[in-house]
C-alpha cells in the first residue's frame, strides 16, 4: 500500500516548516532510515529520514515551499505498486489526489475548469475556500497562493506583471524573491476613487494625492533580502527575550599571559589543535560545576538545576546563527572538548546539525573576540538563565602587585543573567570562578 510522507514535527511546538531540498528523486528505491529531505527550521536545517521503504512515487512540495506540520510532502509506493497506484491511493486515502499538479508527480495537470478555480497541490500553495485571487496596483485580480496573499498583505507588494510559475499559472512564494514593496489599494477604494474622481467637476483643480508608503523611500537604491524562516525565529525569539526575561549583567577582566603559554604548550605536543574558546567553554563548564546554583534554567514551575553541564555554543553562519549543544562538557578533555565543537561548527555552516545537537543545555558562551570585538553584551536564550559575551584577548596596561606599571593580555567577559534564577551575588560568584579557572588554566586539564 502507499506510504504517506509528512512534514514532521522537528521542533516541538513548532507550527511548520519548509522543504528545503529533496535528496531523492521520484523513482529512487528508498530505504527505511534513509535521508529523503532536508527540512529547514526554525533552527537549523535537518536531514529527515525515511520512516518506510518503497519506491518514490511523487513530491507533492518543491524545495522552499513553507507549509504546516502534518501536510503530505511525498508518497511512497510500496508492495511492488506502481507509482500511479501509489499516488492514486493516496488521494483517495485524503479524499483527493495528492499527486495531481504537484512537483515530481507522475500525474499530469488536469486543466482547471472555465470559471473554476485551479486545483490546489502544495500545503502552503492550496486555494482557500473563500475567494483566492489577489488584486494588484492596477486592480487587476490574480490566483495566489495563501502564503503569497499574506505577504502581499505584509510587505504591501504589487503582483502586476509576475508570472506565476505554480501549478495553472499560480503564484507561489518563490515569485515573489526579489519584488519591491509597493502600496496596492484594495479593490473597493480603488472602485470608491474612480467614482468620485468621475464625480468631480472637471474645471475644478486638485492637488496632487500622495499615497503613504509602508516604509520611507532611502534617498538611494536600495534591495530588500526577504526573511528567511532562520532570520524571523531569531527576531521573534531575541525580541521575546529582551523584552520578557529581567536581564543584568555583570563584567570582569582575566587575565589571559598564563593560558596563551600553555595552549602554546598543548598545541606543541598534541595532534588536536585547541582553540582559546575551548578553553573558555571548559572554563565556563567548571565555573558551573564550582557554583552549581548557576547551572540552571527558569521553568513555570521551577528552577531546574542540573547534575550535567551541557553548553550552547554560538555558530555564526551566513543567514543566521546555530547554538549546538555540547552535553557532558565537565567529563570531557581539554582534546575532545575541541573536537567536539570543531565538528559542531563544520556541520552548522554545512547545514547538517540534526535537531536534537540544538536543543536544551543550561548556558551559552558567544565569542566575538576572534573579530577584534574588545567587549559586548549578549541576549540571553531562553530558558537558559546566563550566557557569556567573549571579547578578544588585547594588551592593556595593568598595575602590577607591586604597584609597577606593566603590560598584560587582558580579555573581558560580560555575563548576561536571568535575574528570576540568579541573584547578583550568585551572578558574581560564579563569574569570579569563571575568573579564577581562566587565569589558572592548569586546573583545567585536571
Amino acid at each position: 500500500m502507499a506510504s504517506i510522507v509528512r512534514m514532521p514535527e522537528l521542533v516541538t511546538g513548532s507550527a511548520e516548516a519548509a522543504i528545503a531540498a529533496w535528496l531523492v528523486a521520484v523513482g529512487d528505491e528508498i530505504s527505511a532510515g534513509q535521508p529523503i529531505v532536508e527540512i529547514e527550521t526554525e533552527k537549523a536545517t535537518v536531514e529527515y529520514e525515511a520512516e518506510a521503504s518503497g519506491v518514490l512515487a511523487g513530491t507533492l512540495l518543491e524545495a522552499g515551499t513553507s507549509v504546516e506540520v502534518g501536510t503530505p510532502i511525498a508518497v511512497l509506493a510500496t508492495g511492488g505498486q506502481s507509482a500511479e497506484e501509489a499516488l492514486a491511493e493516496a488521494g483517495a486515502a485524503s479524499g483527493g489526489d495528492p499527486g495531481a499538479d504537484e512537483p515530481g508527480s507522475a500525474q499530469p495537470d488536469p486543466e482547471p475548469a472555465p470559471n473554476s478555480e485551479p486545483a490546489s497541490p502544495e500545503s502552503d500553495e492550496r486555494a482557500a475556500t473563500a475567494d483566492p485571487e489577489t488584486p494588484t496596483a492596477s486592480g487587476e485580480r490574480r490566483f495566489a497562493s495563501p502564503l503569497v496573499r499574506k505577504l502581499v498583505r505584509e510587505r504591501g507588494l504589487d503582483l502586476s506583471g509576475v508570472q506565476g510559475t505554480g501549478p495553472n499559472g499560480r503564484i507561489v512564494r518563490r515569485d515573489l524573491d526579489g519584488l519591491a514593496a509597493v502600496p496596492v489599494p484594495a479593490p473597493a477604494a480603488a472602485a470608491a476613487a474612480s467614482s468620485e474622481s468621475a464625480d468631480a467637476a472637471p474645471d475644478v483643480p486638485s492637488a496632487p494625492k500622495t499615497v503613504p508608503s509602508s516604509a520611507p523611500e532611502p534617498a538611494s537604491g536600495y534591495t530588500d533580502v526577504p526573511h528567511t524562516g532562520m532570520r524571523r525565529a531569531i527576531a521573534r525569539r531575541l525580541t521575546e527575550s529582551k523584552s520578557t526575561v529581567p536581564h543584568f549583567y555583570l563584567v570582569a577582566d582575566c587575565r589571559m599571559d598564563a593560558l596563551l603559554e600553555l595552549r602554546a604548550q598543548v598545541n606543541a605536543l598534541e595532534a588536536t589543535r585547541v582553540s582559546v574558546n575551548d578553553f573558555v567553554v571548559k572554563a565556563v563548564a567548571a565555573a558551573l560545576q564550582d557554583v552549581p546554583g548557576a547551572n540552571a534554567i527558569w521553568t513555570d514551575d521551577a528552577t531546574r538545576r542540573f547534575d550535567s553541564v551541557d553548553i550552547s555554543v554560538a555558530v555564526s553562519v551566513p543567514d543566521g546563527l546555530f547554538t549546538p549543544v555540547v552535553r557532558g562538557v565537565e567529563k570531557l578533555s581539554l582534546g575532545a572538548l575541541s573536537r567536539e565543537i570543531r565538528d559542531y561548527a563544520e556541520r552548522a555552516r554545512a547545514g547538517r546539525l540534526k535537531q536534537h545537537e540544538l536543543e536544551g543545555g543550561s548556558f551559552s558562551v558567544s565569542n566575538l573576540g576572534m573579530y577584534g570585538t574588545s567587549e559586548f553584551s549578549a541576549i540571553l536564550n531562553p530558558p537558559q538563565a546566563g550566557i557569556l559575551a567573549v571579547g578578544a584577548a588585547e594588551k592593556r596596561p595593568v598595575v602590577q602587585d607591586d604597584g609597577a606599571l606593566g603590560v598584560a593580555t587582558i580579555m573581558t567577559v560580560t555575563l548576561s543573567a536571568d535575574h528570576r534564577v540568579l541573584d547578583g551575588a550568585l551572578a558574581a560568584e560564579w563569574l569570579a570562578a569563571f575568573t579564577k579557572r581562566i587565569e589558572s588554566p592548569m586546573s583545567l586539564l585536571v
